[in-house]
């Protein structure tokens, strides 16, 4: 026994302490292993050497006035100069809203709300910004980072309050841009740029979720006359393209509501996206559904849950988590695609930057104005695609 004790001991003093790797241990074995892989480095490097100089000379040498003198149309279109003062409530609201739930709940909602705090102090800081606009977005960043030491505070009821509070966002910002029916009405026809982008696709997306999730049930519902009538509006709209559900909207939804409902053109494109997109979510909810092992029913029903609990408590969750990258998949696909309303007549913000793009003044200057608007498209779906990616870490999605 003594001897094996000592053989342990001999060998744990002799056993070397393992050495850590540096950065040039890491390139050595990652980039320049063997010759190929020194190749392919020395090759890619020069490669991105020289996108890289081109990208900076285009960004410091282009002339970006045509930006700067537009900017505030590519934002809100031509929303009256004396109503502006209602956009930068719904910015107010959504700073405050994100700081409280980054105080709150911290994690994933913090990302949002870094990202969106450094467009705020970007645009802050421009030359070009408006005075005004300055100080309502240094406000607008102050008022998120007050509301984050306010929710880091605050009580457990804080995240019910503001869980209602979203629920609330999105019709309140509506309802004060158009007036609320107290206010002077501010004419959808005025909404557009990226204004009128965020709002189409924000209603999509919220509203889409709840009928695409009673659609993906209904069609799995043992009664043919709701399961066939599912299967029925999901494969019609599924076989359509998106401009001829936009065109079905705005051209047939009138003469099924009745002249007594007047329906302006921004709504009918709201109802016409959430219905084209209720359709896609339906099938990848559906798809999330039938991945659900069958002894999960049998156990559920086993312990006494009813149908509505078996479903909402046991099988959603998890249908719902397996389809998490789908999902967000269609969100940025409807994100996208706000961009067709400019075929009915509608100037979001894509359409703003052909109208600029084609003014004589600025002839030869749209590759600046179509970066610009790349750039904004980029950034918010990025974010989406970068939520989802926490989203799916943090419920262990793939991993078993």
């Amino acid at each position: 026994m003594d001897n094996i004790q000592l053989t342990n001991s001999e060998q744990i003093l002799s056993s070397k302490p393992k050495k850590e790797k540096t950065i040039l241990d890491w390139l050595k074995n990652n980039l320049f292993k063997d010759w190929k892989n020194t190749l392919l480095t020395v090759v890619a490097l020069i490669f991105s050497i020289y996108i890289l100089s081109k990208v900076f000379h285009f960004i410091f040498t282009s002339d970006w006035e045509v930006v700067t003198n537009n900017f505030r149309l590519l934002m809100i279109g031509q929303f009256p100069q004396e109503e502006i003062w209602r956009v930068w409530v719904g910015v107010l609201f959504i700073s405050a809203l994100l700081g409280l739930s980054w105080g709150l709940w911290r994690g994933i909602i913090g990302h949002v709300a870094i990202t969106i705090g450094v467009l705020l102090l970007v645009f802050g800081i421009m030359p070009y910004t408006e005075g005004n606009s300055k100080v309502n977005l240094f406000i607008s960043i102050a008022l998120m980072a007050a509301f984050y030491f306010i929710g880091r505070k605050a009580a457990h009821v804080f995240k019910i309050l503001t869980l209602v509070l979203w629920i609330l966002y999105l019709p309140v910002t509506i309802g004060v841009l158009n007036g609320f029916g107290i206010l002077e009405p501010v004419s959808t026809n005025v909404w557009g740029g990226f204004l009128l982008t965020l709002i189409l696709a924000n209603v999509a997306i919220v509203c889409s979720f709840p009928i695409g999730l009673l659609l993906a049930v209904g069609r799995r519902s043992k009664l043919p006359i709701i399961k066939y009538s599912c299967i029925v509006y999901i494969e019609i709209i599924r076989g359509m393209p998106l401009i001829m559900v936009l065109f079905i909207g705005q051209l047939l939804l009138p003469l099924f509501v009745g002249s007594e409902i007047q329906l302006d053109n921004v709504l009918r494109a709201m109802i016409a996206f959430t219905l084209f997109s209720a359709a896609y979510l339906a099938e990848n909810i559906r798809g999330g559904l039938q991945s659900i092992p069958r002894g999960q029913f049998e156990a559920a029903q086993a312990l006494g849950l009813n149908n509505i609990k078996l479903m909402v408590f046991v099988i959603l969750p998890q249908a719902l988590k397996a389809v998490i990258p789908a999902m967000v998949g269609q969100f940025i696909s409807i994100f996208k695609d706000t961009s067709l309303v400019a075929v009915i007549g509608l100037t979001d913000f894509l359409g703003i930057g052909k109208k600029i793009a084609a003014n004589p003044e600025y002839l030869g200057k749209y590759l600046e104005i179509y970066i610009f608007v790349a750039f904004f498209y980029f950034i918010f779906c990025f974010l989406m695609s970068h939520v989802s990616k926490q989203l799916e870490a943090s419920l262990g999605v793939g991993k078993r």
